[in-house]
């Protein structure tokens, strides 16, 4: 499967396309699937929903995203090639959308954290949707609820 057809068969629900690209888990929705560039970009929809796409369907070479310092949607870029980086285009968009899905969602330029789902964790006892990073770089964007 090429890489631009890849997003395609995943919102179209194409045959060969697996649970994670559709964003289920054990046949349940827990993400909003969007595509960019024939990358696959899930959008949590819950705080648990986040813990199971950040830590059940994220894998460690998968990118991850989330609005600094405010509540909203965790959001994973599936990375099957295991790419070192993320096109600009695809982070501009995956950052757009998890400024977006976030209680920031109404400003202007929004701080977004990026990472690769290896640097995220859960501390003990956190709360739903709560996590910690070891590394990360932070990109400015303007909230999306969708991609053009």
């Amino acid at each position: 499967m090429t890489a631009g057809r890849r997003g395609e068969h995943a919102q179209n629900g194409g045959a060969g396309v697996t649970d994670r690209q559709r964003g289920l888990y054990r046949g349940r929705p827990v993400a909003r699937v969007f595509e960019r560039d024939g990358w696959i970009v899930l959008v949590g929809k819950s705080a648990s929903d986040n813990d199971v796409l950040t830590f059940k369907l994220g894998r460690p070479y998968d990118f991850w995203l989330h609005a600094s310092g405010v509540s909203g949607s965790h959001v994973v870029v599936l990375n099957e090639e295991r790419a070192s980086r993320l096109p600009r285009e695809v982070a501009e968009a995956a950052a757009g959308l998890a400024a977006g899905y976030s209680k920031a969602r109404a400003g202007g330029q929004v701080a977004v954290h990026l990472a690769q789902c290896s640097d995220v964790s859960k501390p003990r006892g956190a709360a739903a949707g709560k996590v910690a990073l070891r590394r990360y770089e932070t990109v400015k964007q303007r909230p999306l609820r969708e991609l053009p």
